[in-house]
């Protein structure tokens, strides 16, 4: 898409003016996702100078917080390629995060009061939500309201901030397209935790059912722990490198106890709630597309 070239342009643009050679060397080095948060922004306010720049934005903060968060997870791959701290070092990647935020925020200063805060507002619930899963990784969490918490602020929240900014900036309802980002936000985090059990290590590019490995208890886990009747087994598997028979029984438990099926309905249910709110709105049916796609995947 021509626009994300734009956004990217944008991006560079700003690293730029930091002056700094070893700034750029590293944005070179940063796998380019799916920009959903931009292509979020442009649907809603089209595209020109200043949603440009939203985008280039979120898109810094977004990089930041990944940045940051591979060094939390000791990650060295991110969207199949090495990581900045596998090619360089975690305190380059904390402080290539750090360059990339401070500049976000220098540019957000200049923009729309109400859409400064907004944003703003939204990465302080994202730290928030990433100091909560480091959190929750420490024992096994039995409480759907903690998990619930956790990506809201750790996923959603940037992606509500993302849709409410946009809106604001073209004067669109902002509580209705805050709503929508919101569980967009939600929903895609959900699928996400959904998927890393239903498909396979290939699909996935990483082990399956590799966050119940790394302490991570998410939507499908959370409603098998309510139902199944050896809970203690469940337990003794956390953060355990699982076997073809454990794992085996932890999937078979789950579509036993509907666990599975529940999760994929809470997830849809949240995507339509969204549908609902911004229908009628300018420029929904694409935003409708957006979280049709999603939701009515295969799983």
């Amino acid at each position: 898409m021509e626009e994300l070239q734009q956004v990217k342009d944008q991006i560079k643009q700003f690293v730029i003016e930091c002056n700094d050679t070893k700034s750029l060397e590293l944005l070179d080095k940063l796998a380019t996702g799916k920009m959903l948060r931009s292509k979020l922004i442009l649907k809603i306010a089209g595209i020109n100078e200043q949603s440009i720049k939203l985008c280039a934005i979120v898109e810094m903060i977004h990089a930041a917080s990944l940045l940051h968060d591979d060094v939390i997870d000791e990650a060295d791959t991110r969207r199949g390629q090495p990581s900045v701290n596998a090619l360089y070092d975690n305190k380059t990647s904390i402080m290539f995060g750090d360059i990339l935020y401070s500049k976000a925020f220098t540019e957000l200063s200049q923009m729309d009061k109400k859409i400064a805060y907004t944003v703003s507002n939204a990465v302080t619930l994202l730290s928030i939500g990433e100091m909560l899963d480091v959190d929750l990784t420490n024992s096994f969490n039995k409480s759907y309201d903690k998990y619930l918490d956790m990506i809201y602020k750790k996923t959603a929240s940037l992606i509500e901030a993302s849709a409410k900014a946009a809106a604001i900036l073209v004067g669109h309802d902002e509580v209705k397209y805050a709503l929508y980002g919101k569980n967009l936000g939600l929903a895609f985090q959900m699928i996400d935790d959904i998927l890393d059990i239903t498909q396979d290590s290939e699909t996935l590019g990483k082990p399956a059912m590799l966050d119940f490995v790394e302490g991570k208890v998410t939507i499908p886990y959370l409603l098998l722990h309510e139902r199944v009747e050896d809970k203690e087994k469940l337990e003794s598997l956390y953060k355990k490198e699982l076997s073809q028979e454990e794992s085996d029984w932890i999937k078979k438990q789950m579509i036993q106890t509907n666990a599975l099926s529940d999760s994929i309905t809470q997830a849809k249910k949240l995507g339509n709630e969204a549908i609902e709110a911004v229908k009628g709105e300018e420029n929904s049916e694409t935003l409708i597309m957006i979280m049709k796609a999603m939701i009515e995947r295969e799983f």
